[in-house]
């Protein structure tokens, strides 16, 4: 058994693939590793990095660790405010970014729309009312929000927390936030019978015909319910009891087939990923050990029919608000019976729910690396101009880029979310950033980003660095394996964006480091620690 599979040394390759939050599996190659790298301070694979104008001896040291010896590094920084390249290694050269590419699909979708932007969601209705009687559908057009009020605070920003839900299978740690996923669509019901609706004798329909698309052989929808996800916590008994699970959201016909023992507190312990029972496609199965007197354990199970998912939950959501359905609340949502788009808008509507603003969308995305929710804006976009497939969304993205002055020739993207085989360069992201700065909103686009040392996907690199609060970046992880060795390969690390500097200048930059290597999970963990002390010490040296 090589190394990797031994103890929980698969548990932690899996984990470490989503190093931090959201971030992107990959095997990627080396692009633009071929032939020799002649630009100033560079070196061959293997050699050490010498003499790089304008970067602080001691990010060299950091750079010229043994981990990195058979990897490249690539830097850009600019000054915003006179225009100046300070640091140049490579800034040329393509590279992939990982889940850094949120910052062209977030930010295409604000330059597009601006940060105020929202989309309203509404419910529509065929047939007549009589008496409260509804002879007729309820039709819930879906428009891509990407929380539908299940993650508003009381003072209307978006609720996040560092590790997000959606990488609770690879990264022990994540936690749930406080705030009913079903918000938005209790809202939606009590909206309905408000309207005068008491009982609906047609059907009730999901219309999640706006966009079409797919993210790492998941769908992405328009129709987001707890960002299609179900949540299992997983709390421990008594040394050799069982674990008890809870189900969130709770929606029929779901429900938890929980197989968790609790362990010695110092035993070895592992819990699966959930998986459906054999048989039966609405039971979720999760098997397992989880140590006595640990935290619990959050688990998830992504939806593979959302739009089904969200009309029983719609139904039992009208049902709580006294609206009373005939319907047959799980069976399979018809939408391909439904009218066309144009005759579908053209229906009173009795419910309305809007989005939180883009801001808050962008920010929910850009802090957690939210995969599914970048890819979306990128369906919006593509929404927007007509489209139903979300791959039109790419060359419109370009288009917004492009005529806002970036050299889109400095990137080859093909999501919004950054899974492999996307390539960019970090002078290209530099200029993304310089092109954010120079807008009058440019400090709420700052502050979407994870900030070094106190929130998101940095929130623990760097906490005790003078830099920490300075440096507002979003992150970027690809990582494989190399089983010949049995160690971990970081064969993409990314940080990129602005900082404020100790001596009052305002930087864009972009950090890229190719192929590091680690023969264990922290070695892993410190490379994402080491990336982000580089940006530290550049914000500390001007």
């Amino acid at each position: 058994m090589n190394r990797l599979a031994r103890g929980t040394g698969v548990l932690a390759l899996g984990a470490v693939i989503a190093l931090v939050a959201g971030c992107s599996p990959g095997e990627p190659g080396i692009p633009g590793a071929q032939g020799k790298q002649d630009a100033p301070g560079t070196s061959d694979s293997g050699s050490r990095l010498t003499d790089v104008p304008g970067l602080p001896d001691a990010a060299l040291d950091v750079m010229n660790q043994p981990e990195f010896a058979d990897g490249r590094w690539l830097i850009s920084v600019r000054d915003l405010d006179t225009g100046e390249t300070l640091i140049d290694l490579d800034g040329d050269k393509l590279a992939e970014p990982g889940s850094f590419v949120k910052t062209y699909s977030a930010g295409a979708a604000w330059v597009k729309w601006g940060p105020d932007h929202t989309v309203t969601t509404p419910v529509k209705h065929s047939g007549a009312v009589t008496d409260g009687a509804l002879d007729g559908d309820l039709v819930l057009v879906a428009q891509g929000d990407l929380t539908m009020g299940g993650r508003t605070k009381d003072d209307g920003t978006v609720d996040f927390t560092n590790l997000d839900h959606n990488d609770a299978n690879p990264l022990p740690g994540a936690t749930l936030t406080t705030e009913d996923p079903l918000a938005g669509l209790d809202d939606l019901a009590k909206q309905v019978k408000n309207s005068g609706i008491t009982s609906v004798s047609g059907d009730v329909v999901i219309d999640d015909r706006l966009f079409a698309g797919t993210l790492d052989e998941k769908p992405v929808t328009p129709i987001v319910i707890n960002q299609n996800i179900l949540d299992i916590l997983i709390t421990p008994g008594a040394e050799g009891e069982p674990a008890t699970g809870a189900l969130t959201p709770v929606v029929s016909p779901w429900n938890l087939d929980l197989q968790v023992e609790t362990v010695a507190a110092d035993a070895e312990a592992h819990i699966e990923d959930p998986k459906l029972a054999e048989g039966d496609p609405t039971t979720i199965v999760v098997e397992g050990t989880i140590n006595a007197g640990s935290d619990p354990a959050l688990k998830i199970y992504e939806l593979e029919d959302p739009a089904t998912f969200a009309r029983t939950a719609f139904i039992e959501a009208l049902e709580r608000a006294g609206v009373a359905v005939s319907a047959d609340p799980v069976q399979t949502n018809r939408d391909d019976e439904l009218g066309s788009a144009a005759a579908i808008e053209e229906l009173p509507t009795v419910a309305e729910l809007e989005s939180l603003p883009l801001e808050e969308e962008a920010t929910y995305v850009m802090k957690v690396s939210y995969n599914r929710g970048a890819q979306t804006l990128i369906c919006r976009i593509a929404a927007d101009a007509g489209e139903t497939d979300c791959r039109a969304g790419m060359a419109l993205t370009q288009q917004i880029w492009e005529d806002a002055g970036l050299d889109t020739l400095g990137a080859a993207l093909v999501d919004g979310s950054g899974l492999a085989g996307n390539f960019i360069t970090p002078e290209n992201a530099v200029q993304i950033q310089s092109i954010m700065a120079a807008r009058p909103d440019a400090e709420a686009w700052r502050d979407t980003m994870p900030i070094l040392g106190v929130d998101g996907s940095l929130a623990d690199v760097q906490k005790d660095s003078p830099a920490a609060g300075k440096v507002f970046a979003k992150t970027g992880t690809l990582l494989g394996g190399d089983p010949f060795n049995g160690r971990f390969r970081l064969a993409t690390k990314t940080l990129g964006g602005v900082m404020d500097t100790k001596g009052g200048r305002h930087l864009a930059f972009t950090i890229i480091v190719n192929q590091g290597f680690a023969d264990d999970v922290k070695g892993v963990f410190q490379a994402n620690d080491d990336v982000g002390k580089v940006a530290a010490l550049i914000q500390q040296a001007y």
